[in-house]
């Protein structure tokens, strides 16, 4: 069963992800994050699920000493979760999140953490990696119509519910508050916020080896983004 906006935003909160950051830090092995089910080594904490054993709902979800209980989590591996909510098992209705936030609010990691198999992710950085085979984050400005021409198509696809895919994701910064609401009733999409900071997207920049030729213009994207952004 797909969750509601309310988990939705609370697994999307900052106060989660730190959660679930120290208690992946503090089960750690050696060897790596293991599965508290099947027992498994995971090589990254994308692979690794943080699975309430009381389960979360829109009555218990503020209750921290169920959300936010270490004794009421569990990290468990991708193949564990998927058995234990019995996926692609049953058809259920397609469900798009609309994930909105600052550049380096963590919209990317969030996605890849919550997807499925079988989801469909629209991401203007990918699309611009799969047309030009350039490096992550090199995006000429002369493929920028054709970027936004493959998104636009594949957002009428999830307008009208194409394919078999079960849930669809949408990254972007959607700064301004008529543009994201616009396209969240056209897709029939919930919001989801990242929260974030523009001190906490700077420390995260600084920190980041790969943006490191470009952190020049990633602190110009980041002003820029507050600059417009209207809750």
């Amino acid at each position: 069963m797909a969750r509601s906006a309310v988990l939705q935003n609370f697994y999307a909160s900052k106060i989660w992800r730190d959660f679930r950051t120290r208690l992946i830090a503090e089960r750690m092995t050696e060897e790596g994050i293991r599965c508290e089910r099947c027992g498994k080594i995971v090589g990254s904490s994308s692979g690794i699920e943080a699975h309430h054993k009381i389960e979360l709902t829109e009555e218990n979800v503020n209750d921290y000493n169920i959300s936010l209980n270490p004794d009421n989590v569990e990290l468990i591996c991708k193949d564990c979760h998927n058995k234990e909510h019995d996926r692609f098992g049953h058809e259920r209705e397609k469900e798009v999140y609309i994930i909105y936030g600052c550049p380096l609010s963590g919209k990317t990691s969030y996605v890849t953490e919550n997807k499925g198999r079988n989801d469909i992710v629209v991401d203007m950085d990918r699309i611009y990696k799969a047309i030009s085979f350039l490096d992550d984050y090199d995006k000429p400005d002369r493929l920028l119509g054709n970027v936004k021409r493959i998104r636009n198509d594949i957002l009428d696809q999830i307008k009208v519910r194409y394919g078999k895919w079960q849930t669809a994701w949408i990254i972007g910064g959607y700064a301004d508050k008529y543009q994201r609401e616009k396209l969240a009733e056209e897709l029939g999409a919930e919001l989801i916020y990242m929260e974030c900071t523009k001190e906490e997207a700077y420390m995260r920049l600084e920190a980041d080896e790969k943006r490191k030729y470009v952190k020049k213009e990633y602190r110009t994207y980041i002003d820029n983004w507050f600059r417009r952004y209207v809750e």
